[in-house]
């Protein structure tokens, strides 16, 4: 009888393990198949979710097997408490590498950005998004070199998305004038070189048209020690336009600066020497 007992706890803990493990794989494979789809991943990078799930599954029913067997119960015992030393040994060792697992997860959930969306993490990584894995995320910079950045530091750091919502960009474009030079020719010569600009884009609205509001705004935001600072509203349809608008305006701009007498200060040094008699 007390066999008979023993091989029914036996079986239940095995078929109890297989449903558990069968379920809990099922409902983890359709959400990460379906975070995938929404962040443009490949469901195959987070495979090792679901395979470190089942065997912890399958461990806590090994031991709980040994448990209910009379001349394995201090094997068991053994092993909960090499499990718990285990743990902590390698808790401590991996920290970085299940941090970076558990920001990797954070970002399928929250998807704060996607694969070949633009974005800039910190001040210094900016490109577009290759590849997100569980341990971490392959951005493409504009110099076609890949980044690879640890998904704990991108849990750290401030993300600048330029495709969520929409693509179309606000750019700044800053130029510096001296205080000689005359400044409402030096908004004018901005002025015209950002609306003759083919990749321009038109955001105004009908009543903004009708009101008369300008492409390109022109506003003077800073006097400087040594210069005023000129900045043009820019819009364009998304972040490689607002680029090369840009560079082609900074050398356009420079060109017609040195044709018309407007100077682009840049600090000066004076030496004084003193003759001796």
């Amino acid at each position: 009888m007390m066999d008979l007992y023993y091989w029914i706890k036996v079986v239940s803990i095995i078929a109890g393990v297989y449903l558990i493990t069968f379920t809990t794989r099922k409902i983890i494979g359709l959400f990460i198949k379906r975070q995938s789809l929404k962040v443009n991943v490949d469901p195959t990078n987070f495979s090792f979710l679901k395979n470190s799930i089942s065997f912890i599954i399958y461990t806590a029913g090994l031991i709980a097997i040994f448990y209910i067997t009379p001349p394995l119960n201090s094997v068991a015992k053994a092993l909960f408490a090499s499990a718990g030393i285990l743990a902590a040994i390698i808790g401590f060792a991996s920290q970085k590498a299940f941090s970076n697992i558990i920001s990797g997860i954070f970002i399928l959930i929250f998807r704060p950005f996607r694969v070949k969306d633009v974005i800039e993490v910190g001040a210094l990584n900016k490109g577009v998004v290759e590849e997100i894995t569980l341990r971490h995320t392959i951005i493409r910079n504009y110099e076609n070199r890949r980044i690879i950045i640890p998904n704990s530091i991108i849990s750290e750091e401030t993300i600048i998305n330029s495709n969520i919502i929409e693509e179309k960009i606000k750019k700044f474009i800053e130029f510096d004038v001296s205080y000689e030079s005359d400044l409402d020719l030096a908004k004018q010569i901005i002025k015209e070189e950002a609306e003759n600009h083919p990749l321009l884009m038109d955001n105004r609205s009908e009543e903004d048209k009708s009101n008369d509001v300008p492409k390109v705004v022109i506003r003077v935001i800073r006097l400087g020690e040594y210069s005023i600072t000129i900045r043009a509203y820019v819009w364009a349809k998304n972040n490689d336009d607002a680029f090369v608008i840009a560079c082609d305006m900074n050398e356009s701009v420079k060109k017609r600066f040195d044709a018309t007498g407007i100077e682009i200060p840049y600090p000066h040094r004076t030496i004084v020497t003193k003759k001796s008699n």
